[in-house]
């Protein structure tokens, strides 16, 4: 069962660059970065209330209390993302802007990991994973030189 993770995993990954190049191409055709971002979320606010009402699974709405403080930034961050993939993914080619994304999505992954933040199991640094950081940081310079 845990190959289907994976590949669910393997296709968001791979949908990261196709989205970034419709948010960007939604930016040039609408000429505003904001009314393009806004256009994204009103979108998929719409998508989710489609999926919930097909899925009928209750939404938990009492629960909202118990949330950490900290779990509520994750749609204020993801805003960060969508903003840069509308405004750079096209200036910059998808190989380069989902580099860097990819690369500074690991390293961030790394440091949360190490100390166990957002409540992510804790994996302390390693000589191997900075390594492996460290060799995509060079994929990125190969992909962007090249």
């Amino acid at each position: 069962m845990t190959w289907i993770i994976y590949l669910l995993a393997t296709a968001a990954g791979a949908a990261n660059p196709a989205q970034a190049g419709a948010n960007a191409e939604l930016k040039k055709a609408l000429g505003q970065v904001l009314s393009a971002t806004l256009c994204v979320y009103v979108s998929g606010l719409f998508g989710m209330v489609i999926i919930a009402t097909l899925a009928r699974t209750p939404l938990g709405f009492e629960k909202f209390s118990s949330v950490p403080w900290w779990a509520w930034t994750g749609g204020v961050l993801s805003i960060g993302s969508t903003l840069a993939g509308a405004a750079f993914a096209q200036r910059l080619g998808s190989g380069v802007f989902t580099g860097i994304s990819v690369t500074a999505s690991l390293i961030m992954s790394v440091v949360l990991d190490n100390y166990g933040w957002m409540g992510f199991k804790t994996h302390p640094v390693s000589g191997t994973r900075i390594l492996g950081c460290t060799l995509m940081i060079s994929g990125l310079w190969l992909i962007s030189r090249f």
